[in-house]
């Protein structure tokens, strides 16, 4: 993510890119493969961008204690990704093939298993119980997150709350995750710690709304993924929950919704219907409200130019068009 907000943390983010491929080396060929291909697909490394800028803005500066920890919440993020690929049969992401469109499921699935347990040997000897207490937790947020999405799949009778559950636990927790830890290595007070991580909760939900907007009204090409892939996908996103109750081709598009042979022409229908209900702007006000709730929320625990920082990552999600 090449943006000023991260300016603080140049530096941090350039020695992890080394990090990543350091940890990821094994002794088996296939490993160091998929490894090597996922970290040079690259992304927007916001998880441990977050952490860096959180730890930092309270004091920390033991690149010894911040690096492993950093490092282990990208070999996380990135084993979640393989899987969710394996999953979703996705051939693309960030515009390249997948693991799995390149090596398989299986294969795929495996690394994504030696990228969990590595995180964590990474960080085991050096944090303490409480910090891998809120990444165990987490892990297991994510997975209830993941089946939650599957058994849901193509029911257009959820409610907006369930969403909002499910994407709190497939993305929100994460990025709270990586805040509190971040906040936790500084030392900071217990309260300072809530507040961070209430900070990456509403930026996480706020950053997963607009993507599942972003499905509906980017290009393939900014994507890096095809459009309308969520759609077709049976995942009934907030802009999907909010035509099918306030559209007047509500009716038809329950019908698009819930067609696990969905043809292009219906999904193309779909996306429509879902455009002209209004259902984009409702979406995009929810994100502004979580967005507003994370700028206010940290003043009085960091340093002005830090504070910058966090406001910048927030406008960074409210306009991003990928």
């Amino acid at each position: 993510m090449k943006n000023s907000m991260f300016d603080l943390i140049s530096n941090d983010l350039e020695h992890l890119e080394d990090e990543l491929i350091t940890v990821t080396k094994s002794q088996e060929e296939l490993i160091r493969e998929i490894s090597s291909h996922l970290v040079q697909a690259g992304g927007k490394r916001l998880r441990p961008a977050l952490y860096f800028l959180s730890a930092r803005s309270g004091g920390c500066h033991e690149m010894a204690e911040m690096m492993p920890m950093a490092a282990a919440l990208e070999l996380i993020h990135m084993a979640t990704l393989v899987h969710d690929d394996v999953v979703d049969h996705a051939e693309t992401r960030r515009g390249i093939a997948t693991a799995n469109a390149l090596w398989g499921g299986h294969s795929s699935v495996l690394t994504g298993d030696y990228l969990f347990a590595r995180a964590f040997s990474l960080i085991a000897n050096t944090v303490d119980s409480a910090r891998l207490g809120v990444l165990a937790e987490l892990i297991c947020a994510m997975s209830e997150g993941e089946i939650n999405q599957s058994a849901s799949a193509y029911d257009a009778n959820q409610t907006e709350e369930e969403y909002l559950v499910r994407i709190a636990q497939k993305t929100a927790d994460f990025i709270a995750a990586s805040c509190k830890l971040g906040a936790m290595s500084a030392r900071m007070s217990p309260t300072a710690v809530d507040d961070f991580r209430e900070y990456g909760y509403c930026l996480g939900m706020a950053f997963q709304i607009t993507d599942d907007i972003l499905d509906m009204t980017a290009t393939s090409e900014q994507l890096g993924k095809p459009a309308g892939h969520d759609l077709r996908q049976g995942m009934i996103t907030m802009p999907v929950i909010y035509a099918l109750q306030q559209s007047l081709a509500k009716d038809e598009l329950v019908q698009i919704v819930t067609d696990r042979a969905m043809s292009d022409a219906k999904a193309e229908r779909g996306l429509t219907i879902i455009r002209e209900s209004g259902a984009l702007e409702y979406s995009y006000k929810k994100v502004d409200e979580y967005l507003e709730k994370a700028r206010h929320i940290l003043a009085a625990h960091v340093p002005q130019e830090f504070q910058e920082a966090f406001q910048e990552i927030a406008d960074f999600v409210a306009k991003r068009e990928y």
